[in-house]
């Protein structure tokens, strides 16, 4: 136990913060979490700072119960967060705005002028636009900022006192210059000329680090703050702070060229590990790198599961007025089969899940549809089949723009609870996609874990050792998953599916407008 190496990953998701401890081999020895929610306060969605401390400290003294005669062993830490948002200090260290999260939708107007002026999409979860739409609001701590940052750099730097952030975090802070590894030095300056800040907008950034660069060591204060009880030494190294698209492409092995990751639950989401630079901007398309500063082309979607869940959650409430009691998993187990017996083209029944607005698919509004020709066969399987298709049709829009830019897929590994019951998601994800995916059992692992396997790579990495061999050679090798090819009929069913689906989406349009 004495030459124990143990590695520490802590990621902070929107409604769970999450830890976990690793040995040498890469094996979870122990995990814990910590459940939070974000508030809608004074129109922004935010977290206090007081319930990051507070859960943090509640995961990391969990691990230390577990695991107190080893917790001495821990020879590096991983930071890890949700992307982008907006975090500002001054120079004194004071918060000078409360925290605004990916989720608000508050910076339509900065992202639609900083894409058009530095031609590149930025998104409106991205910390530029939230910095640019403060600036046209006229909101008077703009003048003050000393240091902007994301929640894992914040709490990194609490940590470390080190102003820092992984490359693939920085990514969604402002646009990377992936021929060198840092902020885009011209998009940089004509930031500056555009919003007249009185400093440049690189001197208040995180600096960047690439994974496996050091990135500091937990400081004295910084040890209470993780676990007041001092059982935690400090001088533990940090490797740089990462997002969670970072984390989740560590977790599956998707950090190099023409591979992918997606992840489905909520929302959908498809990271492609590009060979070269798209051709242009499209609003679509997200650009942000791998932890090594590879560029990523991120194909975002707003809504997923949430009407499949919905429906199940009906189904429930039927058997229960038969007097039956059928299980949440019950149910999702038999009406996921059921959707593999369904027709290949779902007999004419076809579904949009928007929840929410979904901008790939040109729909401002949520609004879940149900539609059918009087011709069409409506059963339990061409339902669930169609419900399911129209969890990843929005998502085929945007992989479609990457096919027309050339882009090319050998291997997407799919997670999360799309694809908890097995087999359909997977099957009908592959066919969507047309090309195979691959889910591994470690992917459940998520983030935490992505992010203990960065800061075990800057630990035990070998002299030019890079992440994508680290990765291949010691984290995953053997470890292939399951693998499905596209199956003929399935891909050709979907093709027709996808065929009404495009046609109907001015319906979809109209009946948001409508219900609006």
């Amino acid at each position: 136990m004495g030459n124990e190496q143990l590695f520490m990953g802590i990621e902070l998701g929107s409604t769970r913060i999450k830890a976990v401890l690793i040995n040498e081999y890469h094996n979870v020895i122990a995990s814990s979490s910590h459940t939070w929610e974000n508030k809608l306060e004074d129109g922004y969605w935010t977290y206090r700072l007081e319930d990051v401390w507070a859960g943090l400290q509640d995961c990391v003294r969990q691990l230390i119960e577990d695991c107190e005669l080893r917790i001495a062993n821990c020879r590096a830490i991983g930071i890890s967060a949700m992307m982008h948002g907006y975090l500002v200090f001054d120079s004194a260290g004071e918060q000078l705005a409360p925290f605004r999260t990916w989720r608000n939708t508050s910076t339509e107007r900065a992202s639609e002028i900083l894409s058009e002026k530095l031609g590149f999409h930025i998104p409106q979860r991205w910390s530029a636009a939230h910095l640019y739409q403060a600036v046209l609001d006229g909101e008077a701590h703009v003048k003050d900022i000393a240091f902007m940052t994301t929640l894992a750099g914040y709490v990194h730097w609490k940590l470390t006192s080190e102003k820092t952030l992984g490359i693939g975090d920085a990514s969604g802070m402002f646009p990377i210059d992936s021929t060198c590894n840092t902020y885009h030095a011209q998009m940089l300056a004509q930031f500056d000329g555009l919003a007249g800040l009185g400093y440049s907008l690189g001197d208040i950034l995180p600096k960047i680090l690439a994974a496996g660069e050091p990135a500091g060591v937990l400081t004295q204060e910084g040890a209470r703050l993780l676990d007041p009880t001092g059982r935690l030494r400090a001088g533990i190294p940090l490797c740089p702070p990462e997002g969670d698209a970072g984390t989740g492409m560590a977790a599956t092995n998707s950090v190099t060229e023409r591979t992918g990751n997606v992840s489905a639950g909520t929302s959908i989401f498809a990271m492609v590990v590009l060979e070269h630079a798209l051709s242009a901007a499209h609003r679509e398309i997200d650009m942000v790198t791998t932890p090594s500063g590879k560029p990523v082309a991120m194909v975002h979607c707003n809504s997923c599961t949430s009407d499949i869940d919905a429906w199940i959650g009906l189904f429930q409430q039927v058997s229960a007025l038969l007097g039956k009691q059928a299980s949440i998993d019950e149910l999702y187990d038999a009406l996921y089969a059921a959707a593999l017996d369904g027709d290949p083209d779902c007999g004419g029944v076809l579904s949009y899940n928007f929840y929410a607005g979904e901008p790939l698919a040109g729909i401002d509004a949520g609004v879940p549809l149900l539609c059918r020709k009087p011709d069409a066969k409506l059963s339990p399987g061409n339902l669930m089949r169609s419900l399911v298709l129209s969890a990843v049709a929005s998502l085929r829009l945007g992989m479609d723009i990457l096919a027309r830019e050339g882009v090319r897929l050998e291997r997407v590994t799919g997670h999360g609870g799309f694809f908890k019951s097995k087999g359909t998601g997977q099957r009908l994800l592959a066919a969507a996609l047309d090309t195979p995916v691959t889910v591994m059992a470690s992917a459940g692992e998520g983030g935490a874990w992505g992010i203990a396997l960065l800061a075990a790579y800057m630990a035990q990495k070998n002299q030019g050792e890079t992440l994508e061999e680290y990765l291949e050679q010691n984290v995953f090798a053997g470890s292939a998953g399951v693998r499905m090819t596209p199956e003929e009929r399935d891909r050709l069913g979907f093709a027709r599916y996808m065929a009404r689906y495009r046609a109907g989406l001015d319906a979809v349009k109209a009946a948001a407008k409508a219900l609006a």
